[in-house]
């Protein structure tokens, strides 16, 4: 059952438009986006900030589209239990206006969808955008006038197609395109369409969350932290596969409203926003099993910038950290090396008198090291620790959107 009464609905001011089948358009300062009237579904999403490239600042990135290739979108709805009605993500549901924006001066939005059944159940479905964030607040407002007992889960899913064909030039970048979850105990997980098509994933999560991540973007579904949710997989024709959460069940007596709640994150990866929006978002951008190395590296390449406000020159002058930071190293490295390059003549002389012996020649070039307190391996060590650092900075600049 559900404690506590929560504010009933409100009702819309205005005329309700019954679209059939058409889409609300929402624009905010961040994204462009539309939602079907059939179950509100996020169907197309652009980011106003992030063009398709530098030469077409106009054209704008689209992260979620309902068509093939790279379909993605957002859906959400109620699961009725026994003798109940709910609205699903197939559901058509009634709006009073068919574009919303985020006004000048206003810091949220409200885009409010209505649904009502014979019975006197009344849904609504708000999504509540906020200026500056790509958090997106998605709430099921349900207010039982029946006189009886209602009872339903809220469940939200993300949709994804297989990746559309990767350009020549990008082919040799290994990113990864499919889904991920967190959860507290088992951290976070990827489950790759491959996964998905293997086993349905199955399992209780509390204080986690499911997403479908791309080289530079995410769509995620973040539930609230206190609640226990079914996450779980589904493997659909056409190369379609779905990564979903559910509620435990809640029951409203007659006369009684429960406000469905979770969060919906739609944008780039930027590390500092996601790691506040929910623990673990983060690590949606991958570094793999560097990252303990590049999470230092990609902070001092945030703070140097910070300074320097270009990243080109950040990029430049943290190599110059790095290679000073290493300078005692690479000195070790370079007068080992001249001194393995003064014994070349010795060498070759040694060569000429052993020939074909190897095992002697082995053993005069050992007494000749000894002798001069050469290490061989002194000219590769150094470099080798180096080696890490300066993959985990490449990782760093292919995956950081910023």
């Amino acid at each position: 059952g559900v404690t506590g009464q929560t504010p009933a609905v409100p009702t819309p001011d205005g005329q309700v438009a019954d679209l059939e089948s058409g889409t609300v358009k929402v624009v905010t300062d961040l994204m462009t986006l539309e939602l079907d009237m059939r179950g509100g579904s996020i169907l197309n999403l652009f980011l106003n900030d992030y063009p398709v490239s530098l030469e077409q600042p106009d054209d704008k990135f689209e992260l979620m589209r309902p068509t093939p290739p790279n379909l993605f979108v957002a859906q959400s709805g109620l699961i009725a239990g026994e003798g109940s009605a709910a609205p699903t993500h197939e559901t058509l549901f009634q709006t009073t206006q068919q574009e919303f924006r985020l006004e000048d001066g206003k810091d949220t939005l409200n885009v409010d969808l209505f649904w009502t059944d014979d019975k006197g159940v009344r849904v609504v479905k708000r999504y509540i955008f906020t200026r500056g964030s790509y958090l997106v607040t998605v709430q099921h407002l349900v207010e039982n006038n029946s006189g009886s007992p209602w009872t339903a889960r809220e469940y939200r899913q993300l949709m994804r197609g297989e990746p559309g064909e990767q350009s020549a030039d990008s082919q040799f970048l290994y990113t990864y395109t499919g889904g991920a979850i967190y959860s507290p105990e088992e951290k976070y997980d990827k489950i790759s369409f491959d996964d998905m098509k293997e086993s349905k994933l199955n399992k209780d999560v509390k204080g986690g969350w499911i997403a479908m991540l791309q080289h530079y973007f995410l769509g995620a579904w973040v539930p609230p932290p206190d609640q226990v949710e079914h996450f779980y997989t589904n493997v659909l024709p056409g190369g379609r596969y779905v990564l979903g959460a559910y509620t435990p069940p809640v029951t409203l007596s007659g006369e009684q409203s429960h406000t469905f709640s979770t969060g919906f994150v739609a944008g780039p990866k930027l590390q500092d926003e996601l790691e506040a929006i929910a623990p673990g978002l983060e690590l949606s951008v991958d570094y793999g099993w560097l990252t303990v190395l590049a999470k230092p590296i990609f902070w001092l390449l945030k703070q140097i910038q910070s300074v320097v406000i270009n990243w080109g020159w950040s990029i430049i002058l943290l190599t110059v950290l790095i290679k000073l930071a290493f300078f005692k190293l690479s000195e070790t490295s370079y007068k080992s090396m001249a001194n393995m390059r003064k014994m070349t003549p010795r060498i070759q002389a040694l060569k000429d008198r052993y020939g074909g012996d190897k095992q002697r020649m082995n053993q005069a070039m050992m007494e000749l090291y000894k002798k001069e307190k050469i290490n061989p391996l002194g000219g590769c060590l150094p470099i080798l620790v180096q080696i890490p650092v300066f993959i985990a900075l490449y990782w760093v600049l292919l995956e950081s959107v910023e």
